[in-house]
C-alpha cells in the first residue's frame, strides 16, 4: 500500500508519522510529477484551504487529483481537506475539489482562540482525542453521507464513500485508530 500526502501546505508531515508509526509507505505530493505516479490513496491535510486549494491550480495538481477520486480512489481530508472536498461552503464563495455531499463553514469555531479540545465517539471508537484548529463543521449532509461525528451538534467526521473527513486533526495526537480506520477504507477499495 501507498498513500500520498498532498504536501502543498499545513500538517502533513504528521501525517507522514503517523503512517510511518503504522509502517504504511507514503510519499509527498508536492508537484504535478508526484500526482502522476501510481498510488493507493491520499491524504488532504489541514492547513489553509484558500491557499492549498490555489496551489493546486497553480501547480495543475487539481485536475489529476480530482480525477484519481472521482474515479475511486480513497481521500481523507483533514481540517482544510474537509473544506477542499465539500460541495458547498457556507460562508465562502470558493469551491475547490466539491466532491462530497456536505456543507461545511470555514473557521466554525472562531479565530485561533477558539482552538479547543475534546474526546468524543468516531464511528465505533467510543472515545477519540480531537483537536480542532480554526476547524469547520458540517452544516449538513447527503442522505448518502455517513456522519461518524457529532461534537456540540456539529457534524465533524463524515464518510461518503471512497471520501472521508473530519474537521479535527487526528494527526496531532498518539491516537492511530482513525488513520487506521482510512486503511481499512483503502483497503476494502480493492487498490491494494
Amino acid at each position: 500500500m501507498l498513500i500520498g500526502v498532498l504536501a502543498l501546505q499545513g500538517a502533513f508531515a504528521e501525517h507522514k508519522k503517523i503512517l510511518d508509526k503504522l509502517n504504511v509507505e507514503s510519499f509527498e505530493i508536492r508537484q504535478k510529477k508526484d500526482i502522476l505516479k501510481e498510488f493507493d490513496a491520499v491524504i488532504l491535510p489541514g492547513g489553509e484551504s484558500p491557499v492549498i486549494g490555489k496551489l493546486l491550480k497553480e501547480l495543475d495538481i487539481f485536475e489529476e487529483l480530482k480525477i484519481k477520486i472521482v474515479n475511486g480512489m480513497p481521500v481523507f481530508g483533514t481540517c482544510a481537506g474537509m473544506i477542499l472536498l465539500a460541495k458547498e461552503i457556507e460562508n465562502d464563495d470558493r469551491r475547490h475539489l466539491a466532491l462530497m455531499d456536505i456543507k461545511v463553514k470555514r473557521n466554525a469555531y472562531g479565530r485561533q482562540l477558539g482552538s479547543f479540545t475534546c474526546s468524543e465517539k468516531f464511528g465505533l471508537i467510543e472515545q477519540f482525542p480531537m483537536v480542532f484548529i480554526r476547524a469547520p463543521h458540517a452544516i449538513n449532509a447527503g442522505d448518502n453521507v455517513e456522519v461518524l461525528s457529532v461534537v456540540d451538534d456539529k457534524i465533524v467526521a463524515a464518510r461518503q464513500n471512497n471520501i472521508l473527513v473530519t474537521a479535527f486533526h487526528p494527526e496531532l495526537t498518539d491516537d492511530t485508530r482513525i488513520h487506521e480506520y482510512f486503511i481499512g477504507m483503502v483497503k476494502e477499495n480493492d487498490r491494494v
